[in-house]
């Protein structure tokens, strides 16, 4: 097996750069995160641990994505998608490690959230790689992540969070849930385009749901609120 010949970042390879930018914000965020988790109350240790986590994943596979793409031109698919199994359902579960700040929260709510969102990449997967009929697995996918949604607004995590009285997991929940309903939404258009414009969104959207996701965390972890909600 031969090495993969090293290329010069293309200024006008605005994938390429949008690698490499989001590769080393991904890799400062998990040092950032990691050093932060000792300077929270402890209730909120384990959440910014799922934050390091989330963000140290994605930075890993991100150095070779993007050497995939600057070198051979290719979409790194499937390291794409190693890396949203591992760390979206990280950052599902981290709905209910928020609840379980200051409630106890079903174990049911937990494999709701696991199930749903691991389904949710499993079907764009196979979409994606042709192994079902790439409509059908959007469709599919689609399901999931609206089901993820309902949960949020109107399930049974909503009602744990409008029955908490911390200022601080309303807070976190609310930001996080409008993340995931706006700011996910980036992934389905970019499902949609073509290598180029996939990968740019994919890119952008990585970004934010990842590094601003975990941000919320940190900021409710860190400081303490007067509103009740910020939406």
């Amino acid at each position: 097996m031969t090495a993969i010949q090293e290329h010069n970042l293309n200024p006008r390879d605005y994938v390429g750069l949008s690698f490499w930018l989001i590769s080393i914000a991904l890799a400062a965020s998990c040092g950032f995160f990691t050093l932060e988790r000792f300077n929270v109350d402890e209730k909120w240790k384990t959440t910014m641990t799922v934050s390091s986590l989330v963000t140290g994943i994605a930075a890993s596979h991100y150095y070779y994505m993007r050497k995939i793409w600057v070198n051979e031109g290719k979409n790194p698919i499937t390291y794409r998608y190693i890396d949203w199994f591992l760390t979206v359902p990280l950052q599902i579960i981290e709905f209910y490690l928020i609840l379980s700040v200051a409630n106890k929260v079903p174990q049911e709510l937990f494999y709701k959230l696991l199930v749903a969102s691991v389904l949710m990449i499993l079907f764009g997967f196979l979409g994606e790689t042709g192994v079902i009929n790439r409509m059908l697995g959007f469709i599919l996918g689609t399901i999931f992540w609206l089901y993820i949604i309902w949960e949020l607004f109107y399930g049974e995590a909503a009602e744990i969070r409008n029955n908490t009285q911390d200022d601080s997991i309303k807070f976190a929940f609310d930001f996080l849930k409008w993340i995931v309903t706006v700011g996910w939404a980036i992934y389905p258009i970019g499902y949609l385009l073509n290598n180029y414009g996939m990968n740019l969104l994919y890119n952008i959207g990585d970004l934010i749901n990842k590094i601003l996701f975990c941000g919320v965390i940190w900021y409710a972890a860190k400081y303490k609120f007067k509103k009740t909600s910020l939406f």
